[in-house]
């Protein structure tokens, strides 16, 4: 009497179609994957930038001078805390402008120390 062995499990050529049709997926994905993350950052970006303008005004409003310096904002409790520049990932890097007036010192504006541009061509400094 013979026995005959029958093997089970996958042939090389089948692991190969499968590796093969998981790549050409992830080539396809990731790229909409990483735009998505850049997308995301880039809003994180404009909100922050709205909001600290939004307490750089009320601060202007309410005491007749522009603040020092973004601490300032934080210690009188317009801003809970100066966000994090998602681009930099820093919140040492924003870029405070001085008015225009020369004779008025303070924040004027507030600008993002991230060097490059966004998605839609425009650059992060100018926003």
């Amino acid at each position: 009497m013979t026995r005959s062995r029958s093997f089970t499990g996958f042939t090389l050529i089948e692991l190969l179609v499968v590796m093969a049709i998981i790549a050409t997926l992830l080539s396809i994905v990731a790229p909409r994957y990483f735009n998505s993350i850049e997308k995301a950052k880039e809003t994180v970006l404009r909100q922050d930038l709205s909001i600290m303008r939004d307490a750089i005004d009320k601060f202007n409003a309410d005491m007749g001078s522009y603040p020092i310096t973004l601490d300032e904002l934080v210690e009188r409790r317009y801003l809970r805390n100066i966000p994090i520049d998602p681009m930099t990932e820093s919140n040492e890097t924003w870029l405070e402008v001085p008015p225009f007036n020369d004779d008025e010192e303070g924040v004027y504006d507030i600008q993002s120390g991230a060097r490059g541009q966004a998605l839609d061509g425009s650059y992060y400094e100018e926003w």
